[in-house]
């Protein structure tokens, strides 16, 4: 049995977890998530608890049992607490500043960079001098703020040499020996 499928999601005070028809839905202060679940996956809520269980001992359905009790941890967290990821630019002449949902960036190419960020997601930046500028992102979705972060991320990659380009705050950047000259 799956180690993480057989154990029970807590549900904390303010958060209300519903089962209708192959869809959870889970309320809390940040908002309302919902995901749809396997057929066979069945899920149960007792004494403030979500149990996740397997119909059937497929590979399939044994692949989907500890997946689903994740993504309703999730869920509950989300709503409850949250999630946050924070980017720093590193680089001279990188800026980032956010119009409401739009986020202007300036990665050392000849032209800005505009990022439609989705309405789920609360975008802030922040530009310290004698710092790097930080782009700090908040939704209850994991899965959405991790797709964002990443997209970001993806628009100029910490290169090797330098270590220049977008990273996760704390994330360690393995630097290699630039070419020395032959003799």
């Amino acid at each position: 049995m799956s180690r993480i499928g057989k154990q029970p999601v807590t549900i904390p005070a303010g958060v209300d977890v519903s089962i209708n028809d192959k869809q959870v839905t889970v309320k809390g202060k940040n908002g309302e998530l919902t995901q749809s679940i396997d057929s066979n996956i069945e899920i149960k809520i007792e004494e403030n608890q979500v149990i996740v269980n397997r119909l059937e001992d497929s590979k399939e359905s044994r692949a989907k049992h500890g997946l689903t009790r994740a993504l309703i941890n999730n869920m509950v967290i989300g709503v409850s607490e949250g999630y946050k990821i924070v980017q720093e630019l590193v680089g001279v002449g990188y800026r980032a500043t956010n119009q409401g949902q739009v986020l202007d960036l300036s990665l050392g190419h000849s032209h800005h960079i505009y990022f439609q960020i989705p309405v789920e997601v609360k975008v802030e930046t922040e530009s310290v001098k004698g710092k790097s500028p930080v782009v700090i992102l908040t939704s209850a979705d994991k899965q959405l703020v991790g797709q964002v972060a990443a997209k970001i991320r993806s628009m100029r990659k910490p290169e090797p040499y330098k270590g220049k380009g977008v990273r996760y705050l704390g994330e360690v950047i393995r630097k290699k020996a630039g070419k020395t000259a032959a003799s």
